[in-house]
């Protein structure tokens, strides 16, 4: 619920959309835009207290069946005290334009041209490594989607590099660090491997995906 003399949400979200006119409005406070077997979002993130937003931009691969749209790669907009900026809903007509042209500058990926197969894979290997220089939790799913996301897309050169980064970094992984169902590095290989080469199931778990989330509307770039 805003409080007195606040925008709404549909305000809001409409004011973002007038800044990003290649994106399309998916839902109250998310924007969408489809880019072969993924989804590039730029998602205002509500407060706990429901009172302001955080400007966020991520992606979401399609190529897995999964219950909601994510914040892959989920970068929320950051001031200059380093931490996450949230804006406060009375202060929305007079801060947006500024975040939004903020987040677009700080965004991995472009906002205001569509990226490439080829940008979206390569933020997804940056993302990874990072995680492993900074010794943070492995980011197998983001692999995992790199590699499948390249194959989806038909870009068999994509599909190698992807899977040799993969093998690279499954080996030196700590143990300790990765999910409960990790039964070993070649069987996780293995089994990415295969997703892979099976082109045609990826397809249609894409086309579920789109059908399961209500995203025929978004425009595909």
């Amino acid at each position: 619920m805003t409080k007195a003399g606040s925008p709404t949400q549909g305000r809001v979200t409409s004011d973002w959309a007038g800044l990003f006119p290649e994106f399309d409005v998916w839902r109250p406070m998310r924007l969408l835009r489809r880019i072969g077997p993924v989804v590039q979002g730029i998602t205002l993130d509500r407060s706990t207290a429901g009172d302001g937003y955080f400007p966020t931009v991520h992606v979401h691969a399609l190529t897995r069946e999964f219950p909601v749209v994510s914040l892959m790669l989920g970068q929320r907009l950051i001031g200059a005290s380093g931490l996450p900026v949230s804006i406060d809903l009375p202060r929305h007509e007079e801060a947006f334009r500024d975040a939004a042209l903020e987040l677009a500058n700080q965004s991995r990926l472009p906002l205001h041209k569509t990226p490439s197969v080829q940008e979206i894979v390569g933020a997804y290997h940056s993302f990874t490594l990072e995680q492993q220089l900074k010794g943070l939790a492995p980011a197998v799913l983001e692999m995992e989607d790199s590699v499948l996301i390249s194959a989806a897309a038909g870009i068999p050169s994509l599909v190698e590099s992807s899977l040799a980064l993969a093998s690279e970094l499954a080996t030196s992984w700590p143990k300790a660090r990765l999910p409960l169902w990790w039964e070993g590095a070649q069987n996780w290989l293995d089994g990415l491997t295969d997703k892979a080469s099976d082109v045609e199931s990826l397809s249609a778990i894409t086309e579920s995906q789109i059908l399961k989330h209500k995203l025929a509307k978004v425009r595909a770039a």
